[in-house]
């Protein structure tokens, strides 16, 4: 190559000019001194784990958790189209009516995930030779808390979204509304997913710590801190607190919005309608 000419020829060229000037050599030796070095990571910046699992684990995670609460929105819709609601609102409660499509329709996802993880691990281990799986994705740090931490932040990130989505759901009359409607959800969900997404670039920062404890983005980004060790007990606790007290009051709202619009064949209401019928059930 050019430049390993070019340095070689530099090198010589400096020893021939050098050998000229007379020096001894302990100066010449101190003309290029040869340095050591150890690179060592403070405990602060300390991070285990391999990244590429972790981007894997939260593109999953976000998927999942996406699409299995956008079905909660389709279905409620298309029960208002076939007049089922009708009958429904009639037998039962409104909130019973939510939490039970939402539980159903998590729970319908919930083993499609899995069954799709354990047919993708046979496949895997059918088809790839023997440890070319683990030469591409690390799985060490795939504890059991952490699958554990994984599916408790995968339900109650499917929580949060899902009954954001019953709301939306129920506000419209047509299936053809339902991707308008659910827009407001759907770019809070990738807002939350690349807030935590590029914080794990750099996940020693203050942001990526907020990420973990920010409703809307904690399901994607504190399981892989956890996964990194950087989350602490406490900022696990806190994490989960706030997730389950926005899940809450996002279920409190949904599920009076949703008992006094779902019979509401009109038109597709707004947000200015959505506050008016929330303050009308209210009193």
């Amino acid at each position: 190559m050019p430049e390993r000419l070019v340095n070689a020829l530099t090198a010589l060229y400096s020893n021939k000019e050098i050998t000229k000037l007379g020096l001894t050599e302990e100066q010449i030796a101190n003309l290029n001194p040869e340095f050591t070095f150890e690179l060592k990571q403070t405990e602060d910046d300390e991070m285990e784990g391999n990244p590429f699992v972790m981007m894997i684990l939260s593109l999953v995670l976000f998927y999942a958790i996406y699409f299995c609460a956008y079905q909660v929105s389709s279905s409620i819709t298309t029960e208002k189209t076939s007049k089922i609601i009708e009958t429904l609102v009639t037998s039962t409660k409104p909130s019973t009516i939510v939490l039970g499509k939402t539980i159903g329709i998590g729970a319908v996802g919930l083993l499609q995930i899995l069954a799709i993880i354990i047919v993708a691990l046979i496949s895997a281990s059918v088809c790839l030779e023997e440890g070319l799986l683990e030469q591409i994705i690390n799985l060490d740090n795939m504890t059991p808390f952490l699958l554990i931490i994984t599916l408790l932040y995968f339900i109650l990130g499917y929580f949060t979204y899902a009954l954001l989505y019953a709301l939306t759901g129920s506000t419209v009359s047509k299936p053809e509304d339902v991707q308008s409607a659910n827009s407001p959800v759907a770019i809070l969900a990738v807002v939350g997913f690349y807030l935590a997404y590029f914080t794990m670039m750099n996940p020693t920062s203050e942001l990526n710590k907020f990420a973990g404890i920010f409703p809307i983005s904690s399901p994607f980004c504190m399981p892989l801190r956890i996964m990194s060790g950087l989350a602490s007990g406490l900022e696990i606790l806190i994490s989960i607190a706030v997730l389950m007290a926005t899940i809450f009051i996002i279920a409190k709202v949904s599920i009076k919005i949703y008992s006094n619009a779902i019979l509401n064949y009109g038109s597709k209401m707004s947000l200015k309608d959505i506050v008016r019928v929330y303050k009308d059930k209210n009193n």
